[in-house]
């Protein structure tokens, strides 16, 4: 038999360092050239623009979330459903643009407090919402996103960023357009019926 050690051994392999004055690798709102073949000023705009519809995205994916938890009544199930594939959806819109935003040499919004900042889309109650009024929020949000990425598409075609503009019309309009479909196609008025 072996004796133990009656004092364990600790290695320290990683520790946080609360006092350090770490060195910013780059400023928000700055872009670092890369080898893309584009203007370090398309590169700018096409940031610029990015990082307020990555907001916006951002913004948007919570308020399905918060829906999907805060939903009620008759039409629950589906709607709990219809939210939560919405979120996952946005979700992969937010990492798209995001990368985007980065493989332009820019530094992407990230922070929910920054995008609570940046947002366009009006910030909804904390309070639980009839079904209707969560839709049409849904439905004011999806309107707020694609009326600027159509804008942007246009700016970024101009520019001659393509990978933007592909981004944009192939990616976020087609995904924000089919949402808005599904979302509205539940504002229908059709009187509910009794059982008999």
């Amino acid at each position: 038999m072996t004796k133990k050690n009656e004092h364990p051994i600790v290695i320290e392999r990683a520790r946080p360092m609360p006092i350090q004055q770490p060195k910013e690798l780059q400023h928000y709102g700055t872009v670092s050239r890369l080898p893309i073949a584009l203007d370090a000023a398309v590169c700018a705009a096409s940031v610029e623009n990015l990082n307020q519809l990555l907001a916006d995205t951002m913004t948007l994916r919570d308020l399905y979330k918060k829906h999907h938890w805060q939903v009620s009544g008759p039409t629950f199930y589906q709607l709990h459903l219809l939210f939560d594939k919405h979120f996952t959806e946005q979700s992969e819109l937010v990492d798209s643009i995001a990368e985007r935003i980065q493989s332009l040499g820019g530094v992407s919004i990230a922070m929910s407090h920054d995008v609570a900042e940046t947002t366009l889309i009006p910030r909804p109650p904390r309070d639980r919402e009839e079904v209707p009024v969560q839709l049409s929020r849904l439905l004011h949000a999806h309107e707020i996103i694609l009326k600027a990425a159509r804008t942007m598409a246009r700016q970024a075609a101009e520019a001659g960023d393509d990978g933007t503009n592909d981004l944009l019309v192939s990616d976020v309009i087609r995904t924000n357009e089919m949402q808005v479909w599904f979302v509205s196609e539940h504002l229908v008025s059709t009187p509910l019926l009794g059982h008999e």
